[in-house]
């Protein structure tokens, strides 16, 4: 078979540096930023920087 698509490469690059977040990783850097605490809402957040 073939050789694979140019944007199929392996996950560990994708690791580098993401601009979309997953929910749960935004709320653990709000939190550890106090900007955020157990019990507040978890839809319309505020903006976080990516993680790298």
């Amino acid at each position: 078979m073939g050789g694979r698509h140019s944007s199929l490469k392996s996950t560990g690059k994708i690791r580098a540096k993401r601009n979309v977040l997953k929910r749960f990783e935004r709320i653990d850097i709000l939190t550890k930023g106090g900007r955020w605490k157990p019990g507040d809402k978890v839809l319309g957040l505020p903006k976080t920087k990516g993680v790298e």
